[in-house]
């Protein structure tokens, strides 16, 4: 089941890459559709990642709060490093 899930992200993350190059290489896109399409990978895989934290665990809330600030002030690269450090951390030593 994993692997089909893999599979299935990458599959979602490569067509909304090659359909908008596709449907919009002839024509000049603002600057802002070029943003949100360089964001659109990271929002399949949030929508992934994002029902593991409605759970309620206190430590995957606060590392989740933690994240969502550092990446206010970081690059891409230190905001995961951020996430999964304190993700670990906090349920190594809080565990709730």
């Amino acid at each position: 089941m994993t692997l089909f899930t893999i599979f299935l992200m990458a599959l979602a993350t490569y067509l909304t890459r090659i359909g908008g190059y596709l449907l919009l290489a002839t024509r000049p896109l603002p600057s802002r559709w070029t943003a949100a399409l360089a964001a659109t990978s990271g929002s399949v895989l949030l929508c992934v990642i994002a029902p593991h934290f409605a759970t309620g665990r206190f430590c995957d809330l606060l590392s989740l709060a933690l994240t969502a600030f550092a990446s206010t002030r970081l690059s891409l690269l230190p905001t995961v490093l951020v996430g999964v450090i304190s993700a670990g951390l906090l349920r190594h030593w809080v565990g709730f």
